[in-house]
């Protein structure tokens, strides 16, 4: 079979065309099945700009949340958006990193991805309620947890015994977003799940003192 120069733009706009479907379904999915707010955001710079100092797509050396901020053009696309509404969004910011904000349905649990691939196994083991965990390209795990976490964090390790240890472990609250799959970070790879949603928890993932003692235990043996 032959292929001609237009036969391959066809194949390749097809390609971009579906491409583009799989993402806007799975965005909504998380609007109309999981209840989460999305935002069309900036990809990171690719890795030879960022060797020339430029971290962030959006042209701001200076940027302070590369890869990891709206769009300044783009609106957000709340929960319940339909497939219409979120295509329409895409459509308009084409390539567009998928943006979760933090601090509505849920907050983070941020720590390394290989504490926090082990420690998703013996939460799962000791049958503790888990919402989605995801893992970033920059090695990164992302655990979902009750609204308020963030700021309850240095409580919740003070009374867990945790607060003197320095542990690789963060909270993310409001004001910050997360990149969700099937987004990618060019030269990295894609944002994955380590554990998709599900209808028990997406909209209301567990409270973060459930999970928190064997994260920290975790970081602090891997530290």
């Amino acid at each position: 079979m032959g292929f001609t120069i237009g036969g391959i733009r066809e194949m390749r706009s097809g390609a971009r065309r579906r491409g583009r479907t799989t993402e806007c379904t799975t965005v909504a999915e998380y609007t109309g099945l999981w209840g989460w707010d999305v935002i069309p955001g900036v990809p990171e710079a690719v890795p030879t700009a960022r060797a020339s100092g430029e971290r962030c797509s959006c042209g701001e050396p200076d940027c302070a949340a590369p890869g990891s901020h709206p769009l300044a053009f783009s609106p957000e696309v709340s929960a319940g958006a339909t497939l219409d509404d979120v295509t329409k969004a895409w459509s308009e910011a084409p390539g567009a990193a998928v943006l979760l904000p933090v601090g509505r349905g849920f907050d983070i649990i941020d720590v390394a991805e290989p504490a926090g691939s082990r420690a998703l196994v013996r939460l799962e083991r000791m049958g503790l309620p888990l919402g989605p965990v995801m893992a970033t390209p920059a090695g990164r795990a992302h655990f979902f947890v009750a609204p308020g976490a963030a700021a309850e964090l240095p409580e919740l390790l003070y009374r867990m015994g945790w607060d003197d240890a320095d542990l690789d472990l963060h909270g993310l609250g409001p004001g910050a977003y997360v990149m969700a799959p099937p987004s990618e970070v060019a030269g990295l790879g894609p944002v994955r799940w380590l554990r998709p949603p599900c209808l028990d928890t997406a909209a209301e993932p567990p409270p973060a003192r459930l999970l928190l003692g064997t994260l920290a235990y975790i970081c602090h043996r891997l530290a």
